[in-house]
């Protein structure tokens, strides 16, 4: 019988992760990573917090987009045209890396996106195209398209992305070492992944939780499944997360290595959305949020432990953000 290979054969090495932080840094410095007392003294233990709401994209996606381009340059493979789907973020890190490069970025988005990310994408010279009721709807139309065109398709979960990615976690893991536990929200995987990736990559000890929305339970599902389970998607706040088949690549890494999975309705997202505005004046979209919501969830037993959270982006609509405040 042949032997399995491990999936995590497939991340990025720490060599991977060095080099990439090298093309990372050419368009912005590492991010911060605060212990915040308030909102410490919110869970009842140290909590740092990574902001990856302080790119110039305003999420941790670009980090993947400047990598997976620079793999395209190194293999002489820069296509004309690039096309992929979204909703919001990921398309920014297109439209980022593509300008950067000089090639065309077209990007398919589901009806109803947010009007703001939308808008920074068209900034960024993207071509937007609205198609479908959600991400999975969109994603197979930017697939027709690319095969129609003869463009390059980009993927929301590669290799080349989680280089760029994993780049945050190795920011977080070495500048406070201490962590224990750190909370990650899984959309298409790759900023799970690359948890693990930087977890392995330094050797590092840290648990790393997963979080989905409970209105979006593709990857919980398909964990306790042990295959990819689609699951019908109806969050309202957490579009980051809102996906409705998870990739099967990311699901091989993430099944066998994330410590649990937790849960998080939109209500809790919502909370600690006004949370984290309240405890640090930063503004965070409701996947951004996730990991403090699940925490909170896990308070009693996080208690003495060193907590990370990832609050992977702040590009949440004004009236949203508005009406979550009030709300709160």
């Amino acid at each position: 019988m042949t032997a399995r290979l491990d999936p995590t054969a497939l991340l990025p090495t720490l060599a991977d992760i060095e080099a990439a932080a090298a093309v990372v840094y050419r368009d912005f410095p590492p991010t911060p990573q605060y212990r915040w007392g308030l909102l410490s003294e919110r869970l009842g233990t140290d909590c740092w917090l990574k902001h990856e709401n302080h790119t110039p994209v305003g999420a941790f996606k670009i980090r993947g987009g400047l990598t997976y381009f620079d793999q395209l340059a190194q293999r002489g493979a820069l296509p004309r045209e690039v096309v992929s789907a979204t909703r919001g973020n990921h398309g920014q890190s297109m439209g980022w890396a593509a300008r950067r490069h000089g090639v065309a970025c077209t990007i398919v988005v589901p009806h109803g996106n947010s009007v703001e990310k939308n808008a920074a994408m068209r900034a960024l010279g993207v071509t937007l195209i609205e198609h479908g009721e959600d991400f999975q709807e969109a994603r197979e139309h930017a697939m027709r398209l690319a095969a129609e065109r003869g463009a390059h398709m980009v993927p929301s979960f590669h290799p080349d992305l989680l280089r760029g990615v994993a780049t945050y976690w190795w920011e977080f893991l070495r500048a406070v070492p201490q962590l224990d536990v750190v909370y990650v929200p899984i959309g298409q995987g790759s900023g799970a992944c690359s948890a693990i990736a930087a977890k392995h990559a330094l050797q590092h000890p840290v648990r790393v939780v997963g979080v989905v929305s409970r209105h979006a339970t593709t990857y919980a599902d398909s964990i306790a499944a042990g295959r990819v389970v689609e699951s019908p998607v109806s969050t309202q706040l957490a579009d980051g997360m809102a996906c409705r088949v998870a990739d099967a690549d990311a699901l091989a890494v993430l099944a066998p290595h994330l410590d649990h999975v937790v849960q998080v309705s939109d209500d809790e997202v919502a909370a600690a959305m006004h949370a984290l505005f309240t405890d640090t004046h930063n503004v965070a979209e409701g996947a951004g949020a996730a990991p403090l919501a699940a925490a909170l969830q896990e308070r009693a037993a996080l208690r003495g432990q060193q907590v990370g959270l990832a609050l992977t982006g702040g590009n949440v609509d004004a009236a949203v953000f508005a009406h979550t405040l009030r709300a709160g």
